[in-house]
């Protein structure tokens, strides 16, 4: 089965899931709910999600018993996107093709649509500790990502640089902004499966880079409309657009080389590595 097909059959398999769990969300205002699942519903590559059942399933485990955690790393994410879509954050207008969620519901409700999503997820989470150690630390990992020492610390680490900052806020900024949870998902996996979680930080951090040198890179094109947004730190403003483009290529080899000393088939996780980098939006 070649890339293309398996990973569409992990995706379409969380889009199952996430529906099912959508459907279940039956809130009082009606507006809570239907600006969570508009943002939550709108499509897109799902890579979080696909790393984490990918990976159990190339670890030997039943990626089918875990679909809430899938669903709580996808909560989590699509609550920062929410957020930073914000007038205060990045100011978008559009996410994946169509309206914000506070161009759609207004600022107040978007935040809050936000707040629900990260607040779902750790429902979901707390529910799935439950079934013991593992799962515990599964839980933990994710938690620890998407927090005050993780992606949140990235988000406001990114808020406050200027185009004049080094390389080692650079790196805080992508290792925690970007990089914390594309790492979780896989490490999950491994916690999951009692095997290989470390080797999969590993692969997974370098990822997490690869995946925000190359958002950084399609910015400088104009690949998503934009461009390089002024007085903003990225891997361009800070190495230059060449250099840049070197540093993802090597990353990418990095991540090759790690997936070659894995204990399992890691064909799909490479194929992963291709997608990211060869990505246009």
């Amino acid at each position: 089965m070649n890339f293309s097909v398996r990973y569409e059959l992990y995706r379409a398999f969380f889009e199952r899931a996430l529906t099912e769990a959508c459907e279940g969300m039956r809130l009082r205002p009606p507006i809570l709910a239907e600006s969570m699942k508009y943002s939550l519903l709108s499509g897109g590559k799902r890579i979080r999600p696909v790393l984490f059942l990918s990976a159990l399933d190339a670890l030997g485990a039943d990626y089918a018993k875990e679909t809430p955690l899938a669903v709580a790393i996808e909560c989590i994410h699509t609550y920062s996107l929410i957020h930073d879509d914000l007038p205060a954050m990045d100011n978008d207008d559009y996410r994946r093709g169509r309206l914000s969620n506070h161009k759609m519901f207004g600022e107040g409700n978007a935040i809050l649509a936000g707040d629900g999503l990260l607040s779902y997820a750790f429902d979901l989470l707390l529910k799935e500790a439950s079934r013991g150690e593992r799962h515990l630390k599964a839980a933990q990992e994710l938690s620890a990502a998407a927090g005050v020492a993780g992606m949140v610390a990235g988000q406001s680490a990114d808020l406050c640089a200027t185009a004049s900052g080094d390389a080692e806020t650079l790196a805080f900024i992508h290792a925690n902004k970007t990089g914390r949870m594309i790492a979780a998902p896989l490490v999950m996996a491994g916690i999951l499966a009692g095997r290989q979680a470390e080797e999969l930080r590993a692969f997974g951090e370098k990822l997490g880079l690869l995946f925000q040198i190359t958002d950084d890179l399609l910015d400088a094109h104009g690949a998503d409309g934009k461009g390089n947004e002024e007085g903003k730190l990225t891997a361009v403003s800070l190495f230059g657009l060449e250099s840049a483009e070197r540093l993802a290529d090597d990353l990418a080899a990095e991540c090759a080389d790690i997936l070659k000393r894995m204990e399992f088939d890691a064909a799909f996780l490479q194929g992963v590595v291709g997608l990211v980098r060869g990505r246009n939006s």
